[in-house]
Order: structure tokens, then sequence, then C-alpha cells
């Protein structure tokens, strides 16, 4: 008896139902987790979404991360990098696989800010922002400076501290601009213009305090660098304390590790005078972040029996993105289909072709004609040969080559019989006598006969 016909027949699911449930316990479980892997195979196709695996020495897994999330991402992952991520574990049904939606990603051994700043430093030295070949030289001792940094913060103060000190008749125009925070380098940039196009000073210095990475961020934009560079002003870069360096430190035709000792350079102050900040702020900063990432771990196990409606979005960008890459590959295929199919009927039609027949036979003839053109003119050889020894042999026979040999023709005149023995001629007979060359005419004086 069949099995599925008894009264305890199991539970018959279909492949769709089988994968829904295990995608609500997986998603239900694994809905926010912390994971720490190293990138590989990563790639960003052209609808901005990052893919890549996460692996470890004994597994793997796949992930993405949506436009919408990496848009927020300081620096760009690549493979081999080792990372903390932060994310959800999901199913895409399609394909009937699991991977990690993530949200958040940050480079283990080293901050998010910090690869991004390393990432920028490489592309601004590789187009040679930093070379020191291009810096403007700063004046032996500028009349008038113009300070860029906030109003009401320590730098300003203590480089007024050491310029009053070192050299009181210094001419300091301190323009205001915000020094961190959203907006701030756009301040910087614009003071910069604002310097060069209307204040008539003898050099420019950037300042502010020290601070944590976060806080000097405003220095370590591309768009800074470019602006410090066109200046035509020579630029000092004074930012944080002597162990920070930013970008408009590298870009700036002199770096001064602290604002006081960008004021003692601008005095030639021998002494170095170097001031520290505390970390305190740094600190405060590293707190308050951990303070607000075990506040979204809340949110997030709140949201836990909520379904989320930007699961299924995501889920239907994925899709979108294999239906495409699907298009693209068929219609690649059909294309090499067709193109062989043409080449194919290109070389039936080139040899089937009337002109490609008239070409070999013209070949064909001119074959002939110069195998032809051959045999005569052996022929015409061998009886050229043929009459040349037939006219050498004449010639050898000839009366000619006999008088060349030094026999002579005697000829008796005026008859001009030709004389064989001395009878028939007399004394007095008028003689020809025929050399090989010329004749010689005679007379018969006396006869001589000669035994045999």
């Amino acid at each position: 008896m069949s099995v599925l016909l008894s009264e305890q027949a199991p539970k018959i699911y279909s492949v769709s139902e089988l994968t829904k449930e295990i995608q609500q316990i997986i998603e239900g479980q694994f809905n926010t987790i912390w994971i720490e892997g190293e990138i590989s195979n990563f790639r960003a196709p052209i609808s901005g979404h990052y893919y890549m695996s996460l692996k470890d020495e004994y597994a793997q897994i796949r992930a993405v991360m949506f436009r919408g999330q990496n848009r927020s991402l300081a620096f760009v992952p690549k493979d081999g990098l080792k990372v903390i991520a932060k994310g959800r574990l999901g199913i895409y049904p399609p394909r009937g696989e699991y991977q990690l939606i993530l949200e958040y990603i940050e480079p283990l051994g080293i901050g998010a800010l910090a690869l991004a700043f390393e990432q920028l430093k490489r592309k601004l030295a590789a187009q040679g922002i930093f070379d020191q070949s291009i810096k403007k030289p700063i004046p032996f001792l500028p009349q008038k400076v113009a300070v860029i940094t906030s109003p009401t913060g320590a730098a300003i103060k203590d480089f007024l501290k050491v310029i009053r000190r070192r050299f009181a008749n210094l001419e300091i125009i301190v323009v205001p601009v915000r020094v961190q925070g959203e907006g701030a380098t756009e301040e910087i940039i614009k003071a910069i213009e604002l310097v060069n196009s209307k204040l008539n000073v003898d050099i420019i210095v950037i300042t502010r305090g020290g601070g944590s990475i976060e806080d000097l961020w405003a220095f370590n934009q591309e768009e800074l660098a470019f602006a410090i560079r066109r200046s035509k002003i020579p630029i000092v870069s004074a930012v944080g304390h002597e162990i920070d360096i930013t970008i408009s430190d590298l870009a700036a035709d002199l770096r001064a590790p602290t604002p006081s000792a960008a004021a003692e350079i601008l005095v030639e102050e021998k002494e170095a005078l170097i001031r520290r900040l505390s970390d305190i702020r740094e600190r405060l900063v590293t707190g308050i972040k951990n303070i607000m990432i075990q506040r979204s771990l809340e949110i997030n196990r709140f949201r836990n029996s909520i379904r989320d409606p930007i699961k299924v979005i995501q889920d239907r960008l994925l899709r979108i993105d294999e239906l495409a890459l699907r298009c693209i590959r068929a219609m690649n295929v059909a294309i090499d289909k067709k193109k062989d199919k043409i080449g194919s009927i290109s070389k039936t039609l080139t040899m089937c072709s009337p002109i490609n027949k008239i070409n070999s036979i013209r070949q064909d003839i001119q074959f002939k004609k110069k195998t032809i053109t051959a045999i005569l003119t052996q022929r015409l050889n061998e009886r050229s040969m043929y009459v040349k020894r037939l006219s050498n042999r004449l010639e050898d026979l000839g009366p000619i080559s006999v008088l060349k040999r030094g026999y002579s023709i005697t000829m008796r005149l005026p008859e001009e019989k030709i004389l064989r023995n001395a009878d028939e001629s007399k004394k007095g007979d008028r003689i020809r006598i025929i050399l090989a060359k010329g004749n010689l005419i005679g007379e018969v004086i006396s006869q001589e006969k000669r035994n045999e």
C-alpha cells in the first residue's frame, strides 16, 4: 500500500513553501548579526550595489550591500580586506541561497575613515598633488598673514599668542570658517578663494586644533587639496597635533606640526614650542559611538516582529540584477551565433563567386601561356644550337677556313681559272692569288716542279 494513501501521510512541501519557511526561520533568528571575515570576489555593477563574499579559513558566505547603505561608506571595499560587518541573514528564493544583507562595514584593525584617508592620499599622490617641485616658496618675512580658522577655537588663540610675543608688528587677518562638521570643507575652500581675490596678503595659514580623525575630516577632502594647489598665495597648513597628518598638510606648500609652530615658522623663531592637546575628545567620540551601536542593536531587536518592506525591495533588486545578467548573456550568445552563420554564408558565397572562377581561369591561362612560351623558347634554343653547329661545320669545311690556315688559291687571268699545278701556266701569265684576307695580283716568272 502506498505511503501517500495511508492515514499518516507526510506533509509534502512545494519548493517555494519549503524555501519560504526556511526563510522565515533564518531571517527571524539572524535578523541582525555582526560577522568578521575577509572580502573576496568583490564587484560593483552599474546598479551601484556591492556584491562580495566574506570568508575565513574554512568557509565563506555571499553578501550584498545595497546602494542606499554603501553611500555612507567613507572607503571602497576591496578583495583581501579583513572587515567587521553588520547585517542580517536573508534567503534569496529564486536561487535557494542564503546571504548576508549588509548595512555597515568597518575594516578590521583600522577605521573606515583611516582607510578612506589612505585611499585618497594614494590617489592624489599619483596625480602629483603632493610633489615638492610644484610647491611655492614661503616668504622669508611676511608682513601680512591671512589665517583661515575658527575665530573661537584654541588654534587661533595659540597662533596669536605666539605672534604677539614674537613679532607684534605682523598684521593678522582672521578669516572665520567652521573647522569641522558638515559644510566645513566648502567654507574653507571659499575662504581660500576670497583671500586670493580680495586680500593682499603674503601668506595664508589654514589651522585648527587637534582631535580625532572624525574631527579633522574636513581637512581630508579631495576638493580642498585642489583648492590649495590653485592658490596663487603660498599656504601653510597647521592642522591638529604634530602626529596628525591631513590631506591639507600634504597638499600645502608647507606643513606646520601645530598652530603655534606655524606662528614660529612665520616669524622665524628658533625656539620650538610644541603643544599637544589631550585625546579626551577622541575618547568621548569613541564612547558615544559605542553607545549608539548598543542602542542600534536594541532597536533592531524590536524590529524582529515587523516585516520590513525594504527586504522585499532588496530581493526584487537582486532579481533584476540577475535577469539583466541573463539577458546580456543570452544576447551575446545569439549575436555570436548570427556572426558565425553570416561568416559561413560569406565563405560559401566567396567560393561560388564568378569573379573567383574568372580569376582561377585567368591564372590557368597564365600558367599555360608561361608553359607554352617556355617550350617554344627551349625549342628555338635547340634549333639555334643545331643551326650554329651546322654553320660552324660549314665554316670549317669552307675555303675560307683553309685559307686561314695559310693556304691560298691561285687563278690565271683573265679567265680566272684556278691553277692546280704549275703546268697549267707559263712564264708571263698574269695571276691572282686569293689569301684569307685580301688578294695579290702577280706575273709568272718561272715554273718549278716539285716531286711527290
